[in-house]
């Protein structure tokens, strides 16, 4: 594990807030110990799922896209340690690895222009070797028998998850993705708009659902894409589901769900699709925090969930004094999916 930060029990205790007649989740969370066989002692651990963070935005810029992305798995961690630990959802069934350090990446980033031609080739650069790490830790957590949640970073790393998942099930897996954009655009270089279509052009992906589409944001290329994959790749609209209502949303998930579910699954989720919430492509327009906790909830408690990914929250780019709050909503998340697993 040369390139994850592992988080410390110093550090663990560092930032849970300790309460009398309390029980918070950072007392009751696992860490790895010093000097263990890692992904061994993940296995025997008790714990039923792998926290890790991906703090970098590299994707992101190389997609043209506002960086920030980087600060969400720091400031969700200091809100998830210091959630009540109860009978509704125990510290206990989780494990925090830490995050993956892209420390040196992010350097190299921020030097380059993403206008630039071959600065951006650079930058694609970057998260071809991002995806690899992150690839190489998912397969190894699920192949530990364990259920990876992954925070932070750009939708980039959607392919990294997909692809780790397949790797650790030997077979192509499927994918729901609850988004604004499809992030299936054309393969130019790896950026965080294209993660879901590299996965499907490199045989990781085999079907693929967006749910909560915004129609003004795909472009006719997309579009034309998606209507010559109809088999394996489909969608409803925002505007279907909220403005025009001519889909049900309770209904819309147990079609998208009979879609995905016959093979090992992960659950996606871009908080750019969530009105006011600070993130690379922000919007005041779209679906509820209310309704996207009930997609992570209703779709975490099948069998074939695998994972959840939740991505694009960019807690620095909120220049308010509320700007824990992104941190906040993501441990939410986090916990509906534990509550759902654990049904």
């Amino acid at each position: 594990m040369e390139n994850i930060s592992i988080l410390t029990p110093f550090e663990l205790a560092k930032i849970t807030n300790h309460r009398s007649g309390e029980i918070k989740f950072g007392e009751k969370i696992h860490t790895l110990p010093k000097d263990t066989n890692d992904y061994e002692y993940i296995a025997n651990s008790e714990a039923k799922f792998v926290l890790i963070g991906l703090p970098e935005d590299i994707g992101v810029k190389a997609n043209l896209g506002r960086t920030g992305a980087a600060s969400a798995y720091e400031s969700t961690l200091k809100s998830l340690v210091n959630i009540q630990h109860n009978k509704f959802c125990k510290g206990s069934d989780l494990l925090v690895l830490g995050h993956l350090n892209f420390d040196q990446e992010q350097a190299i980033a921020q030097s380059l222009d993403p206008k630039n031609k071959e600065d951006r080739k650079k930058l694609f650069e970057l998260v071809e070797k991002i995806d690899k790490e992150v690839s190489h830790v998912i397969h190894q957590i699920c192949k530990a028998g364990k259920i990876p949640i992954i925070i932070g970073g750009g939708h980039n790393n959607a392919y990294g998850n997909i692809k780790g998942l397949a790797l650790a099930k030997g077979k192509p897996v499927n994918a729901i993705n609850f988004d604004a954009h499809t992030d299936f655009r054309i393969l130019e270089g790896r950026h965080s708009g294209n993660g879901f279509s590299y996965a499907y052009e490199d045989g990781f992906l085999k079907k693929y659902f967006v749910f909560g589409l915004h129609e003004n944001f795909v472009s006719k290329s997309v579009f034309n894409t998606l209507k010559e994959l109809t088999s394996r790749v489909k969608f409803v609209t925002y505007e279907e589901l909220e403005v025009k209502r001519e889909k049900k949303f309770e209904v819309e998930l147990e079609n998208a769900l009979e879609f995905i579910k016959n093979e090992p699954f992960g659950i996606e989720l871009d908080l750019d699709a969530l009105p006011g919430i600070p993130s690379s492509a922000m919007t005041l327009s779209g679906l509820s925090i209310d309704k996207a906790r009930h997609y992570i909830y209703f779709m975490g408690k099948h069998a074939n969930a695998s994972y959840l990914h939740i991505c694009e929250g960019a807690p620095e780019l909120d220049d308010s004094k509320n700007n824990h709050l992104t941190g906040k909503l993501i441990a939410a998340m986090i916990t509906d999916f534990m509550k759902a697993k654990a049904e």
